[in-house]
């Protein structure tokens, strides 16, 4: 699939998409990227480290968040999306999942939209991204967990998100899915959705994990969001070794270090 100018081939390799919240409050590293020459350095870095794609957060969504007005999302992003665009060669993700925002990072240079809603919190997303032509990640997500055969409940959410995408006009070579760890499930039904990752193999679209840091990772190791990295990294090699075409972290070297060994194992009969 086309991302930007480049092309990915999710069946063959899991790439790195490397975080950039340029927000005051993310759980993990808030206040730390908010500045345009600290988010600009810590790209620069990323991308050293072998990120395939930075993605762009302007409001937290950790649990219990606070909804940003879009003009105040936007003023956020946009200056760090045009500055990317202009000193890197490489694709520019926008975690958003306001159609407002999108259009605005879409006008600065935006190669792909990462909505943690799957185009089912506003209306006119399908219809932006279509018009776009760019990629999209549609992540699982849900108001309730009223789940009544959770797994087959998740994936069915997700062909929902593929649906309303496709009758906007977008295509299916423009979908990457997202299980939406740490989103409308309990800490066991997140390990749960871990253990069955290739279940989202039989949906027929490359799928991103992102599991950077989150509390189910926490919880297991009774650790803070800053302690998390060995805890993401084995969640990122059982996402290489359950069909996963990206990851979404935030420590990207050592993450890429270990599914280039993990791949390497893989490949060798």
């Amino acid at each position: 699939m086309k991302i930007g100018t480049r092309t990915f081939e999710p069946d063959k390799h899991c790439y790195i998409m490397g975080i950039l919240n340029v927000t005051p409050d993310s759980f993990s590293d808030g206040g730390k990227w908010n500045h345009l020459d600290t988010a600009m350095k810590h790209t620069e870095q990323m991308i050293a480290e072998g990120a395939d794609i930075i993605d762009v957060g302007g409001e937290s969504t950790r649990p219990g968040y606070t909804k940003l007005p879009d003009q105040e999302e936007i003023d956020r992003v946009a200056p760090v999306i045009e500055a990317i665009h202009s000193r890197f060669d490489i694709p520019i993700s926008l975690d958003t999942y306001k159609s407002a925002v999108a259009r605005a990072g879409l006008a600065e240079g935006v190669d792909l939209i990462n909505d943690i809603w799957g185009c089912k919190y506003d209306p006119d997303m399908a219809s932006v991204i279509a018009s776009s032509g760019v990629a999209c990640c549609l992540m699982h997500n849900r108001d309730n967990t009223d789940y009544t055969d959770y797994l087959q409940n998740v994936l069915d959410d997700l062909m929902e998100s593929v649906a309303i995408a496709k009758r906007a006009g977008v295509a299916d070579d423009r979908i990457i899915l997202d299980p939406g760890i740490g989103f409308a499930k309990s800490y066991e039904q997140n390990l749960k959705l871990m253990n069955h990752l290739e279940l989202l193999k039989d949906l027929g679209y490359p799928y991103l994990l992102g599991t950077s840091r989150k509390s189910m990772i926490g919880l297991t190791l009774d650790l803070p969001a800053s302690e998390r990295v060995e805890g993401t990294i084995a969640t990122s090699v059982i996402g290489v070794m359950k069909g996963a075409g990206f990851v979404r972290v935030h420590d990207v070297r050592e993450n890429a270090r270990a599914i280039r060994m993990t791949e390497k194992i893989l490949q060798t009969l």
